[in-house]
């Protein structure tokens, strides 16, 4: 059975912050709390990021209105002796939808590797 890693998308809402530089920093803490709290340390965190859809040019994963900032995580894990990519894309989203709580999550790739 092939092994895969996987690249998810998540949206973290964070409240009360007056930057965005703030917002990315809470965010990426509270989600490395929340998966340390069950031993997943082997889940890399970063922010996400979108492109401007007038010029395609990247712009930072993070909205802040009213001290309330929508901040675009990106999860990404290995998946091992999994029977499809799409059985790996629903492991992954299980396993890190379960520490998470009630935050969405979206597969972004699934890559096979060897």
């Amino acid at each position: 059975m092939p092994n895969f890693n996987v690249l998810l998308e998540g949206a973290w809402l964070v409240r009360d912050v007056k930057t965005e530089d703030d917002a990315i920093g809470v965010a990426i803490s509270e989600a490395g709390k929340r998966l340390n709290q069950r031993k997943m340390d082997f889940v890399e965190v970063e922010m996400g990021q979108w492109d401007c859809p007038e010029c395609s040019e990247p712009l930072p994963g993070v909205f802040l209105v009213a001290s309330t900032a929508l901040v675009a995580l990106l999860f990404e894990m290995k998946i091992f002796n999994a029977e499809s990519e799409e059985h790996a894309g629903r492991i992954a989203k299980s396993s890190i939808g379960k520490a998470l709580g009630a935050i969405p999550l979206n597969v972004l790739e699934t890559d096979q590797i060897n």
